[in-house]
């Protein structure tokens, strides 16, 4: 077992943990507040709560950066292993709720993936989707760097990655936005606002064309990094 296959197999393992034990925490919260099983509008919960709910999002996180930037040995190998543990994690959180809760009835069963600095809603489909992606990400850098470490994002490329993502966290921020008509959106970024308004909220239409958009932006960075760097592979073979 080599090094890179080694470091995948723990950071594997690693993101399949986390994936748990945030499944875990779900299933306590669950039984707590939602007895007869999810479902929107979220039930009222208190200021301590919401306040250890985005802690704990934003510690999820940083633990996934920080085990991205143990295991690399550059920064593109960084951000790489970062992308792939969170799209492990993110895809097994799905695989242990449906284990253990029955949940989610189906891939368009909507969900609420993160509350900073507002709701993110979407029909579980959708993060997945963006997990694949991650994962095709992560396996472009390795191909890439294979016999050229030195290999990194050109601006064009990182460009539309970065947009890429931006537009695809708009469509997660779409349906709550339109909910308001776009009006005093993020007064509702104060903590008692916000608790106040969740618990009247209920996601009507994701916009999949806004996703999509933001996929086909991601998968051509992408693309072009591919092409980019196997011509180079070639040219260097001769």
């Amino acid at each position: 077992m080599n090094h890179l296959t080694k470091t995948l197999f723990w950071l594997t393992a690693f993101s399949i943990a986390m994936g748990f034990m945030e499944t875990a925490v779900v299933v306590y919260l669950r039984e707590l507040y939602y007895p007869a099983g999810f479902k929107f509008p979220l039930a009222p919960i208190t200021p301590t709560v919401a306040i250890t709910e985005f802690l704990r999002e934003a510690a999820t996180v940083i633990m996934l950066a920080g085990i991205g930037i143990l295991s690399g040995k550059n920064r593109m190998q960084r951000f790489a292993f970062f992308i792939y543990a969170f799209a492990i994690w993110d895809i097994f959180y799905y695989v242990f709720l449906k284990l253990l809760l029955d949940w989610p009835a189906s891939l368009f069963t909507w969900d609420i993936l993160f509350l900073i600095p507002i709701p993110w809603v979407g029909p579980v489909l959708a993060p997945c989707i963006v997990s694949l992606t991650m994962i095709l990400l992560t396996a472009a850098i390795f191909y890439a760097q294979e016999k050229n470490d030195s290999v990194t994002f050109r601006p064009e490329e990182c460009i539309l990655q970065i947009t890429g993502c931006i537009i695809i966290i708009g469509s997660f921020l779409w349906d709550y936005i339109q909910a308001h008509n776009g009006s005093d959106i993020w007064i509702l970024s104060s903590k008692e606002a916000l608790l106040t308004d969740m618990t009247n909220y209920i996601p009507q239409a994701y916009n999949w064309w806004v996703f999509w958009t933001g996929e086909a932006v991601i998968l051509y960075g992408i693309t072009l990094f591919l092409i980019r760097t196997k011509s180079k592979k070639t040219n260097t073979c001769r």
